[in-house]
């Protein structure tokens, strides 16, 4: 029969592909201690020893300024051996709640801002609980722990994950760190899940092959890999011992299967310690809004409705005047410069203004350093028929328009850096959808009109994630999905994104 079957990787690149071969199936070679269930262990094992490096050192930092501020004794010992105790309490709670808030597990670990979020509650909950017991115990003298262990130490944790994110992206890029998976389920499921997981940017999974019953699942290549049926739906366990499986994902449950066809595969897959994941069909939607509650062992999936009132959206407003206001401040030299520049390359205004469309259909005028010719309104018409542009977008590669200082600044973004205006007036946010033109709008689909339901951004999840190289259905599922999903902790890691896609541009023009 069929099977999928490892390469060894070539000495210098490390990476593992799959070939479908015609041989009789037998046990597939045990998996390196970088992939399979293995993976997650080890490098649980280096984020601790990491986390361990940076809290020791924030804490015991904070001991030593605190030494210096608060005097000679802490609770009747002398001062170099108090603090030094109290740091390795504080350092020992520390570390303790991280691993109870499992700000290391398999789930949050690799890709999205749940781990980031994590980390810094698991934080103010050690601090918390350690303000409460200093109280309690009358110890005074604490002062460098909350004032410099505690901010200095969070953000070292933070740039720690990241780094290690950055560093688990390159080793699954090379097969490594990831998890043998097996798709169960009929095709039409099969192959949707398959796309769904192949479009994530960081896949955590290893598709090595589908279970399914009906026949009709064609060879597919997922990425590197080439995947096609390894067993039926009746022997799921078996193949998940002979591929050396550690996750079996059931993308729906097959048509001609009872009931309590996924119980019965959860008791088979006990003897194999292969863990169990049902897709959802339920997409765009993020963990947050979803939560289980069982009823008389009926398990509930609850979906909140998108909130675009609230408390919410009054903080999101606080950090667009803070953010705005800090940046035209900052930038006002740099604001100087680019207008001058400007005035150097071509005649006419240093600004370009233009009517979008705002929240809930409300026009304003946003401002723009101008990157083309004075006439470029008036050009528009003689170059329609040379739209490169996705769905109701203009765009040309190479718009003859765009002057040689403005192919810089949009290169670099720096023409749209006076939005900060518009943030700082109310007509858009920071983070948000791309604000669109009243022709544009005048053409959206119903649904598509959703994407107004929140201000625009001066950048967003289009802008960090293609920009204009993106289709137009990509580019509005993106919209669509931070519309409904979004979170101060996402507005900050699409900010940050956002200085690195300004450092190394793609997809503008």
């Amino acid at each position: 029969m069929s099977r999928l079957t490892h390469e060894r990787p070539a000495p210098r690149s490390g990476r593992t592909t799959l070939r479908l071969v015609e041989t009789p199936p037998t046990r597939v070679d045990a998996p390196r201690i970088h992939s399979g269930a293995r993976w997650a262990k080890h490098y649980r094992a280096m984020l601790r020893a990491s986390d361990a490096a940076v809290i020791t050192a924030a804490v015991f930092a904070g001991g030593a300024i605190g030494w210096r501020l608060d005097g000679p004794s802490l609770v009747g010992l002398p001062s170099p051996v108090a603090y030094a105790t109290l740091s390795a309490v504080v350092a020992l709670a520390w570390m303790a709640v991280l691993g109870a808030h499992q700000t290391r597990g398999t789930r949050v670990i690799g890709a999205g801002a749940l781990e980031y979020k994590r980390v810094a509650s698991a934080t103010m909950l050690a601090f918390g609980m350690l303000a409460m017991a200093f109280l309690v115990l009358q110890t005074q003298a604490t002062r460098g722990f909350f004032l410099l262990a505690l901010p200095i130490g969070l953000l070292g944790l933070l740039v720690n994950r990241w780094l290690w994110r950055r560093w688990l992206i390159r080793q699954r890029d090379n097969g490594s760190y990831l998890s043998r998976a097996i798709l169960v389920g009929d095709s039409a499921d099969v192959e949707y899940v398959l796309g769904q997981i192949g479009r994530l940017a960081c896949s955590p999974y290893d598709i090595v092959g589908v279970a399914a019953d009906d026949g009709d699942f064609p060879t597919r290549r997922f990425g590197s890999r080439i995947v096609s049926t390894v067993s039926g739906l009746d022997h799921v366990a078996d193949a998940v011992l002979e591929y050396q499986a550690d996750t079996v994902i059931v993308a729906g449950r097959p048509r001609h299967r009872s009931d309590d066809y996924v119980r019965s595969l959860s008791w088979e897959l006990e003897r194999t310690g292969a863990s169990l994941v049902l897709a959802s069909r339920l997409t765009d939607v993020a963990g947050p809004r979803i939560s289980f509650s069982p009823v008389e062992g009926l398990p509930l999936m609850h979906v909140e409705l998108p909130q675009f009132e609230g408390r919410k959206h009054m903080l999101k407003r606080g950090l667009d005047i803070v953010a705005s206001a800090f940046g035209l401040l900052v930038l006002l030299p740099a604001f100087g410069v680019i207008a001058a520049l400007i005035k150097l390359d071509s005649p006419g205004p240093v600004f370009f203004r233009q009517e979008r469309v705002g929240r809930n259909g409300r026009t304003f005028s946003m401002v723009k350093f101008r990157s083309m010719v004075a006439t470029a309104e008036h050009d528009l018409a003689g170059l329609l028929d040379q739209n490169e542009g996705a769905g109701v977008l203009f765009k040309i590669r190479h718009d003859p328009r765009v002057t040689p200082l403005g192919r810089v600044l949009r290169k670099f973004s720096l023409d749209e850096l006076p939005q900060l205006w518009n943030v700082l007036r109310g007509d858009m946010s920071i983070v948000g959808p791309r604000p669109p033109l009243p022709r544009e709008v005048d053409a959206y689909e119903r649904d598509v009109h959703r994407r107004l339901y929140i201000k625009p951004g001066l950048t967003g999840m289009w802008q960090v994630s293609g920009r204009s190289e993106l289709s137009w259905d990509e580019s509005v599922r993106l919209d669509l999905y931070y519309v409904e999903n979004w979170s101060l902790t996402v507005d900050l890691m699409i900010i940050w994104r956002t200085i690195r896609v300004v450092l190394k541009p793609e997809g503008a023009y």
